[in-house]
């Protein structure tokens, strides 16, 4: 059945302060949109990519172990690869951050090969206001779980969006597993 998975304490809450130190470390950068275009209109946002930074290793064989899980339990996909750095994104209250209802499969050779994508809540959900990770998986929306170290994972072509932040900031981890197109 295709749904959405959550994995409750997917990292620590020391894990997560990790993974926002070596974001920061990676001086974080305006989010844009497919194609190097931008509109703040559609997203506000600051990005790092974690590509292979020392001491890092750790995140992404966490993240695979994650996967598998979600998969064999409750999606069944074919997965072949990781074609992406996992991205941190940081959506603060000085610009609204915010990213409006999109799906994650596009076009490209990368974004059309997108079959699960992957968002764990690196913030504790009460250093902020607004910024809730919605989902539209079928005819409900349904909010994922603000608790710090959870993650969510789901179809990429299912809508999400995260509200403006109001007050604060959210740091979330994203990442995608790539396969064949969907038929």
């Amino acid at each position: 059945m295709l749904s959405v998975y959550t994995l409750p304490e997917a990292f620590s809450p020391a894990e997560c302060d990790a993974i926002i130190l070596l974001a920061r470390e990676e001086k974080l950068a305006d989010a844009g949109l497919v194609r190097n275009r931008s509109d703040h209109n559609l997203r506000r946002a600051d990005l790092a990519w974690l590509d292979e930074r020392a001491g890092g290793g750790w995140i992404m064989e966490r993240i695979m172990k994650l996967v598998a899980e979600a998969n064999r339990e409750c999606f069944d996909f074919a997965l072949t690869e990781f074609g992406e750095s996992p991205q941190v994104a940081r959506y603060g209250a000085e610009r609204e951050g915010h990213f409006t209802w999109h799906s994650d499969i596009g076009e490209g050779a990368l974004a059309s090969r997108r079959k699960l994508t992957m968002v764990v809540q690196l913030s504790d959900g009460n250093d902020y206001e607004g910024g809730m990770l919605e989902l539209q998986p079928d005819a409900n929306i349904r909010q994922a779980d603000r608790a710090k170290g959870s993650a969510v994972l789901f179809p990429s072509f299912v809508l999400h969006r995260v509200t403006p932040v109001t007050a604060g900031e959210r740091y979330s981890l994203s990442t995608w597993v790539h396969g064949q197109a969907f038929r």
